[in-house]
């Protein structure tokens, strides 16, 4: 059973321009007090294929964490554009939201997102060098939610 479960992750400015960043509301809820922070990370992936390629964009803490339903607002900057492959900067992308307690992942939240350029000339004959500055993001509603079962207390029983 899992002590924390997730309610709502509620992107703030979406779409917005690629380089903006990221900036959303996780709701979660928690049935018993935890003693430690919750991490949160933000991953952005390019490459499916090369896990070598995965930007950690930003993490945080959020604790002490009381029972009841909790929120917190997390903005994370924008992948660095010189580690994108130019070939994998236009179409389809990930963004993965993970949650751990003690170094354990407890839930993956992963969106696809989708880049373009912000006109349509640009779309039907994209530049030969790719226009960070006219590239805007829209990231799909339909997020695909994985939850992990974790030890949550580390209590000795005697």
């Amino acid at each position: 059973m899992s002590i924390v479960t997730i309610r709502n992750v509620e992107f703030l400015n979406n779409p917005a321009r690629f380089l903006d960043p990221y900036h959303f509301r996780v709701t979660f809820e928690c049935i018993s007090a935890l003693k430690d922070d919750l991490e949160w990370r933000l991953i952005y992936v390019s490459s499916p294929g090369n896990e070598e390629l995965d930007q950690e964009l930003d993490d945080c803490l959020v604790g002490p964490v009381p029972v009841g339903v909790n929120a917190f607002e997390f903005e994370g900057s924008p992948p660095s554009p010189s580690k994108i492959p130019p070939e994998d900067v236009l179409g389809v992308a990930a963004l993965i939201l993970t949650g751990s307690y003690n170094d354990q992942e407890f839930v993956r939240v992963g969106y696809y997102q989708n880049t373009e350029y912000d006109n349509e000339e640009m779309k039907a004959t994209p530049p030969s060098r790719i226009q960070f500055e006219s590239l805007v993001r829209d990231i799909s509603a339909k997020p695909r939610v994985t939850r992990f079962q974790i030890k949550w207390c580390a209590c000795l029983l005697f």
